[in-house]
């Protein structure tokens, strides 16, 4: 595809050329195995001279008046609307994404653009009082000058642009590390974008590479100071230790294991609709998904009935078309391993309602019940379309197993009265929780973050700022201090 290999390259200091590895990563559809592309990786040698042009473009751009940041995101949200449709067509090909996940991935990078433009013009300053009589305090609000970016390949276009375009409307530089399984996607696709909008040249370089061939060059390399992670909570843990290592500021958006939780008074029509959707779009690898289904045994075989019915309706089946609803996991090793948790759980002594099997990269739903306590599926992230539901007796109970979990990263509760749901909410030790919807939920202005295991920091709105610029004081004497000596 002339989409895929026109963009198999690296892009630094305003440049598209080819890596300088010894090896290539390979660009397979998820779904047939069609191959897409090729690219030579790039070596530590280049991601420096990534960082150095990074560097060197951003002292300009950091003083350029935000009303023409503002322009260039303006510019980029125009060439993504218009070429909506192909962009469209590239998230289901090289990422296995429905018809369905394509749209919302594109109507959310949509609005965090829009909300980038906005942010550009947002930071402010402060005057601050002194005891020292004659003195005034000036605090500048400036970036903190070149971001790394490493995103992950479940919505790759959206979670790229979502640190990218905030880092560089608050005048910074960013080098950005696409996951390998989807490097044009979440990469090389995003530096043509910005390059069209006419971002000056070295502002935004992408590296498509591996920790295989750069180790953590990446992580450590003194200039910049953020990075940006989203993925996985083991590789968040080695992010955040070597950021530490080095004095770097790390926000880290990682994995989940939510909890929607069904209370004896829910809708539970709309309970279930909410539950199947939290559960498998986009086949479950989302990091809000909800892993556990939590319903209170007075209505546990209703809900329990209509659950399995639904899922069990669900379309698996080629992503481009346009009624599928369960598309391919992203790789071999991913439907492998979905595979084998089920079959081991259900050896193990839960009961499956649905055993779905794989065929290739598709895996169909599994819905298992009657968990021990302590089975260890209960506490992990399940990164593909596998519902575990769970009995529980009263409110005190649901808290104490939603809690009963190492991530904190969303949730949900359904009830017929809702400051009851906002009650049992505020119990539950999550970043985020929503009452009478999904688990699925990002939004522009909205604080977007975990506890625990599930991350440091939070994105969004004026967090962009917190996260990407830092404060600095500037004191003015107008009279004369008195020194001691």
């Amino acid at each position: 595809m002339s989409f895929f290999t026109d963009l198999a390259h690296q892009f630094i200091d305003g440049e598209w050329r080819p890596g300088k590895g010894s090896w290539d990563i390979i660009d397979f559809n998820p779904y047939n195995g069609e191959k897409l592309a090729s690219i030579t990786v790039a070596t530590a040698d280049e991601v420096d001279r990534a960082y150095r042009s990074a560097q060197d473009a951003q002292r300009a751009w950091g003083e350029t008046n935000p009303y023409a940041r503002r322009t260039v995101l303006e510019r980029a949200l125009r060439i993504v609307e218009e070429r909506e449709s192909e962009i469209g067509d590239a998230i289901v090909a090289e990422l296995g994404g429905t018809r369905l996940k394509a749209a919302f991935e594109l109507h959310l990078a949509k609005e965090f653009l829009r909300e980038s433009v906005q942010l550009a013009l947002r930071p402010s300053g402060q005057i601050l009082p002194s005891p020292t009589e004659g003195k005034e305090n000036r605090v500048y609000r400036v970036p903190v000058g070149v971001v790394g970016v490493i995103s992950p390949f479940n919505f790759p276009f959206l979670l790229s642009l979502k640190s990218v375009a905030p880092a560089l409307a608050l005048g910074n530089a960013v080098v950005l590390k696409p996951h390998q399984n989807t490097p044009v996607c979440g990469g090389t696709l995003v530096a043509k974008v910005f390059e069209e909008a006419g971002l000056p040249a070295g502002l935004l370089n992408v590296v498509v590479t591996d920790i295989a061939e750069i180790g953590d060059a990446l992580l450590e390399h003194p200039v910049p100071q953020v990075i940006s992670f989203t993925g996985s909570d083991k590789v968040g843990r080695h992010v955040a230790t070597v950021c530490a290592a080095n004095l770097k500021r790390a926000v880290l958006e990682l994995g989940g294991n939510s909890a929607l939780i069904v209370l004896d008074d829910a809708d539970l029509d709309y309970a279930v609709d909410a539950a199947v959707f939290s559960r498998y779009v986009h086949q479950g690898q989302v990091c809000m998904a909800a892993n556990r289904i939590l319903v209170d045994r007075s209505v546990e075989r209703e809900f329990t009935e209509k659950f399995v019915a639904k899922v069990a309706s669900l379309k698996v089946g080629d992503p481009a078309e346009p009624d599928t609803v369960i598309g391919p996991l992203i790789n071999s090793s991913q439907a492998e391993a979905i595979s084998t948790l089920v079959d081991q759980t259900v050896a193990a002594g839960a009961t499956a309602l649905l055993h779905g099997g794989a065929d290739g990269n598709l895996v169909s739903p599994s819905v298992l019940t009657g968990l021990a306590a302590d089975s260890p599926v209960l506490s992990q992230e399940i990164f593909g379309p596998v519902a575990l539901l769970i009995p529980f007796d009263g409110e005190d109970e649901a808290v104490r197993i939603a809690n009963d979990t190492p991530y904190g990263l969303s949730g949900a509760v359904h009830t017929g009265d809702i400051e009851r749901g906002v009650r049992v909410g505020q119990r539950i030790h999550t970043g985020m929780i929503h009452i009478n919807d999904g688990t699925v939920h990002d939004e522009p202005i909205v604080p977007f973050g975990g506890e625990k295991s599930s991350g440091l920091g939070r994105l969004n709105g004026d967090s962009m700022i917190e996260a990407f610029t830092t404060q600095k004081w500037i004191s003015v004497q107008h009279g004369r201090s008195r020194f001691p000596f």
